[in-house]
């Protein structure tokens, strides 16, 4: 079937739609454990940016699991999935213009690396919410980790499914030592310098 199809040729550009909004289109994509932080600082950063008057969409984990991937489990095929319809809407976000920002576990590197394939590597940041498991435990705010630890849930990050941290993320924010707001911070200083480029 797809030995049918052909790419059409669409004339106005991500680049074209960021320039009438006054941006550089992007993807803000993090990462980290569950109750790591990464919702928080991803509204956050949102509500800074939307202040500043740029154009957002915010994807998150919970929600986008609500509706376009309802029908996907937690075994490692149906996360590879998760992430890869994630990132062709992402994908599709930052060709209307859009900054968007990603918050999503995304345990394992070859699926944030295929996300960085399909985005493509001038257009995605990875954001690492370093925290540790230990302290995601302590925070626990939906409950989960104990359901893990009880059995209750499979297939859990960080208790019966592993989370491999980025290698080399653009930026690493360690939620211990700093807060939302200086997590906030780091994003948008860097924000700033990728402008620049």
């Amino acid at each position: 079937m797809q030995n049918n199809l052909t790419c059409q040729r669409i004339s106005t550009t991500g680049r074209i739609r960021g320039e009438q909004k006054n941006q550089r289109p992007v993807v803000i994509w993090l990462t980290g454990l569950s109750g790591s932080g990464k919702s928080s600082i991803a509204d956050a950063l949102e509500q800074r940016l939307v202040a500043k008057g740029c154009h957002t969409y915010l994807l998150d984990g919970d929600n986008v699991r609500m509706g376009l991937c309802k029908d996907l489990g937690f075994g490692d095929v149906d996360r590879e999935e998760n992430i890869r319809r994630v990132a062709e809407v992402a994908n599709l976000f930052i060709d209307a213009g859009l900054i968007v920002i990603t918050s999503f576990i995304s345990p394992f590197r070859r699926d944030r690396a295929l996300a960085r394939s399909v985005i493509g590597d001038e257009s995605f940041i990875e954001v690492y919410i370093d925290t540790p498991l230990s302290e995601c435990e302590r925070r626990d705010p939906k409950g989960l980790y104990i359901k893990a630890r009880q059995g209750v849930i499979k297939n859990f990050t960080g208790i019966d499914s592993p989370y491999e941290p980025p290698a080399s993320p653009q930026i690493t924010i360690e939620t211990l030592t700093h807060s939302i707001e200086d997590g906030v911070d780091a994003v948008m200083t860097y924000l700033e310098q990728w402008n620049a480029k």
